[in-house]
This record gives C-alpha cells, sequence and structure tokens, in this order.
C-alpha cells in the first residue's frame, strides 16, 4: 500500500478502537437506565460479562479467520457484528434480547480488539513506526473512554439510553468503509485448513470457565466448581487437539518459547492488578466521599490522559531505554498507585485520589505498548498474528477473573461488616455507592458504614499491590539484560 493508504487504514483501525473506548465507559452510564426500562435489575451484572464472554471466546478464533480470509475481511467481519449487535441492543424490547445483542457485540469488539494489532504488525515493518502506531491505537481507546461517560450522560439525557447504541452506526460505517476503499491486503499463497474441532473445543472450554468465574458469589459452590472443572477439561483436550492439528489455533509452540511465556504472564499479572484501581476508584470518591456518579467517573480521566501521554513517548525512548527498564518504571509506577490507595484513608480528598491513580495510568501506557511489541519480536514473524491475539485473550481472561475474585472480596468484607455492626443492613451498604440514595441513610451510621466499604476496597489494593510485586520479580527474570530481538 502506498502511504496515503497505510494513512486511512490506521484512522480505520484507530476508529474502531474508539468504539471499544466509548463502550467500556458509556456503558456504565446507561446500565441504571437500561435496567429500569427492560425490567432486568437482576440481570445487571450479566451486561458487562455477557460481552466480556463474546470476546473471550471470539479472540483466539479471529486470528485464523483473519489467516483464512484476510486480515482486512476479517475486521470488516467484526465491525459489521459489532454495529449490528449495537443496533439491535438500541431496539431490544426486553433484557433477554439486549443481552443476546450483546453478546453479538461482544463477539464482534473480539475481532476489533485484537486484528489492529495484528495488521500493524503485518503494515508496519519499521519498529520504530509500528510502536508510534501502537501508541495511537492506545491512544484512540483511551481518548474515547475519557469521553464515554461524558457523551453517554449527555445523549441519556437528551434523548434516550437507545442512543449510546445508535452511536456507533455512524463510526463503524465509516471505518468499514475506509477499509473497504484503501485496505490492499497481501492474499495468502494457499488458503489454510481451519481448525474446527479446536475452535469448538476452545469456545465451550472458555464459555463454561467464565461462566463458572462469574457465578462467583451468586450460585452454589458446587456448580461453579463443575463448570471450571468441565470447562478444564475441555481446554486440556482443546490443547491435545492442537498437538496434532494441521493449522493450530493456539500452537503450542507458542508457550515452549520462555520469552513469550514471560511476555504472557506479565499481561496477566499487571492487567489483573491494573482493574483494581480502574474499578474501584470511582467507587471511592462516590461511596468514601460522596461525590456523584459523573464526578466518580471523571476521577479516571487524569489516569487516561496520562496513559495516552506516556503510551505515545514509547516511540521516541525506546531507543534509549531497554524494554526491562521500560517495563520496571511501568509496574513501579502502578505499585505507587496500588500502595498509595492502600495507606491512605478514607478522608483523602477526592483530588490526593486521583493524582494517584493516575500513576496507574503512567504504568499502563508504557506496559501495553512496550510489551505489545516485544510479544511480536518474541513471536517472530511466523507466528505474530497467534501471539499477538493470544496476548490480547490473556489480558481479557485476566480482568476477568480478578474482577470476580476482587467482587468477593468485597462482598465478603461488607457480609463481615454488616454482621458486626447492629443496625446496618446489606441494603444500606448498596445504597452508600449512589449519592442520592445515601441521603436517604441514618447519617449517623453513615461513617461505619463508609469504614466497612473502605476496609474491602484496602483488600482488593493490597491483591493488587502482591500481583504487582510477583509482576516486578518477573519482569527481573524474564526481561533482565535482554537485548531487543529483530522481527523475523
Amino acid at each position: 500500500m502506498n502511504k496515503k493508504q497505510i494513512t486511512m487504514v490506521t484512522a480505520a483501525l484507530m476508529l474502531g478502537n474508539v468504539m471499544s473506548g466509548l463502550d467500556g465507559t458509556i456503558i456504565n452510564t446507561a446500565i441504571p437506565a437500561i435496567v429500569a426500562a427492560l425490567h432486568g435489575i437482576q440481570f445487571m451484572g450479566w451486561i458487562v460479562a455477557i460481552f466480556l464472554l463474546g470476546m473471550s471466546i471470539s479472540i483466539p478464533i479471529w486470528t485464523k479467520i483473519g489467516e483464512k480470509i484476510t486480515n482486512k475481511r476479517a475486521f470488516e467481519i467484526s465491525l459489521l457484528l459489532f454495529v449490528l449487535g449495537s443496533t439491535l441492543q438500541g431496539m431490544a424490547p426486553n433484557i433477554i434480547f439486549f443481552l443476546c445483542s450483546r453478546f453479538i457485540m461482544g463477539i464482534g469488539a473480539g475481532g476489533m480488539g485484537s486484528l489492529p494489532y495484528i495488521i500493524a504488525g503485518y503494515v508496519f515493518k519499521n519498529i520504530r513506526t509500528r510502536t508510534k502506531v501502537l501508541g495511537y491505537l492506545t491512544a484512540s481507546w483511551n481518548g474515547a473512554a475519557i469521553l464515554g461517560p461524558l457523551i453517554g450522560g449527555w445523549l441519556i439525557d437528551a434523548f434516550s439510553w437507545h442512543w449510546v447504541f445508535y452511536i456507533n452506526i455512524p463510526i463503524g460505517l465509516i471505518s468499514l468503509l475506509i477499509c473497504l476503499i484503501y485496505y490492499k491486503p497481501v492474499t495468502p499463497e494457499k488458503t489454510p485448513v481451519f481448525d474446527i474441532p479446536g475452535a469448538v473445543l476452545l469456545v465451550i472450554g472458555l464459555l463454561l470457565f467464565l461462566m463458572g468465574v462469574q457465578l462467583v458469589g451468586l450460585a452454589p459452590s458446587w456448580i461453579i466448581i463443575s463448570l471450571i472443572i468441565v470447562s478444564l477439561v475441555f481446554i486440556v483436550f482443546f490443547f491435545i487437539r492442537e498437538g496434532h492439528a494441521a493449522n493450530p489455533i493456539i500452537p503450542i509452540s507458542l508457550f515452549k518459547n520462555k520469552d513469550l511465556d514471560g511476555d504472557f504472564l506479565l499481561f496477566a499479572f499487571t492487567w489483573g492488578a491494573f482493574l483494581a484501581v480502574n474499578t474501584y476508584m470511582p467507587m471511592w470518591a462516590q461511596a468514601l466521599l460522596g461525590l456523584s456518579a459523573l464526578l466518580g467517573g471523571m476521577t479516571l480521566i487524569p489516569n487516561s490522559i496520562v496513559e495516552i501521554i506516556s503510551s505515545q513517548s514509547v516511540a521516541t525512548i525506546q531507543d534509549h531505554i531497554s524494554t526491562f527498564k521500560l517495563v520496571l518504571i511501568g509496574i513501579i509506577a502502578m505499585i505507587i498507585s496500588s500502595a498509595g490507595l492502600f495507606i491512605v484513608d478514607w478522608h483523602t480528598p477526592v483530588q490526593i485520589i486521583t493524582i494517584i491513580g493516575a500513576f496507574s495510568g503512567i504504568g499502563v501506557g508504557f506496559i501495553f505498548v512496550a510489551m505489545q511489541l516485544k510479544v511480536q519480536l518474541d513471536a517472530g514473524l511466523k507466528n505474530m498474528a497467534t501471539a499477538t491475539s493470544t496476548s490480547y485473550l490473556i489480558r481479557i481472561l485476566a480482568q476477568t477473573v480478578m474482577a470476580a475474585v476482587y467482587g468477593v472480596i468485597m462482598n465478603l468484607n461488607l457480609a463481615h461488616g454488616v454482621q458486626t455492626h447492629k443496625g446496618i443492613t446489606m441494603t444500606m451498604m448498596n445504597k452508600l455507592s449512589d449519592a442520592q440514595s445515601a441521603k436517604s441513610l441514618p447519617q449517623n451510621l453513615v461513617p461505619t458504614m463508609r469504614t466497612i466499604f473502605h476496609c474491602g476496597i484496602k483488600e482488593i489494593m493490597l491483591v493488587s499491590l502482591i500481583l504487582l510485586i510477583i509482576a516486578l520479580v518477573m519482569n527481573f527474570y524474564f526481561n533482565f539484560g535482554k537485548k531487543r530481538k529483530k522481527l523475523q
């Protein structure tokens, strides 16, 4: 492709990330209106969970679809599925129809999230240029994530919740049109065989595993344990199958590469840790400081801004600093956030909380770009696409598992607090996180309730801190003294 075509394709990939970034935060603004309109409060948690399920089970499959029909067509199909799911959600007459539509959207998001980084790996051979483009993709996602709560609030107030989904239609169609006109893919010399049995085993295994994780605290233990055990059986059979498949979805050889194993583990631990700050800092602002949902969401804006700046700076500084040092700086910055939120008390002003949380954005910006590039270099050209999608899958799985773990930690702390303090109920604790409903609570009990809530957040930040310390050790073990590889 010529320079203009490459520029336009990059713009299309960034638009795809804009849609993903918008949905990642705009949905949080719309959930109360959606469950009220569709009478689905009991399914509220599944609005996010079912989207993650769709993403997780489809990510490895999109790589192989791209190999078979070209990454261009795969990306275009993922855009269409995302737009279709968005449209159907906006039209949903009931909560079941809405969740099915959101699952379709999640499948599309799996391709939109993984394919752009694979495409960038093939289109941009120059490492410095590719690093810049990876930074652009990260920045487009974060920029949209910043605007998500503001746009969502405005759309809901001015029109209705349906428009937080309809807004994806023009963005998706523009991205699709650009791809159709400007993207000239390299056609494979021969069409690879698609491993259908392997795909079925992987999809069932991931689906059962993630359902088990999402049901923690909601279903009896025997159901959760059964789902996870059966899922592991399917995943074991999947890897047995992959050892003999002509074109494996996830080659076993990936996990025989020590450098790649280190990359995957670092992604898992840092992303699992980052979720704690990203999820519970807005809750801190609302439940402990009594701020509105909008102001609570805005505590993440500095985090996203510094993440954009740090991701953009990697291309400039990578010539002067090793990947080990970049990741080290990133992990230390994230430790400052998790440790800071663990140490401070619940009276700490929102400005201080926001500054502490912003360090996490610095870390994620450095780590994501540096590690995504390292994954592609460690895998080599032959396995670059599969390794890229696998690293993305591992991040999603880490976030899904840790979201459940953090939820259990919080619920156990709330239950213990309710049992040890007379006059406080779980219903009252639920009201604490909303500024309006908190006004109806007995004001003499609010400080005690906030102390209970704060204990839960402290334990979550402690777990996040432990994950980051493990990641710090892993970075020394896998990356210390290593020179950057060249793409082969």
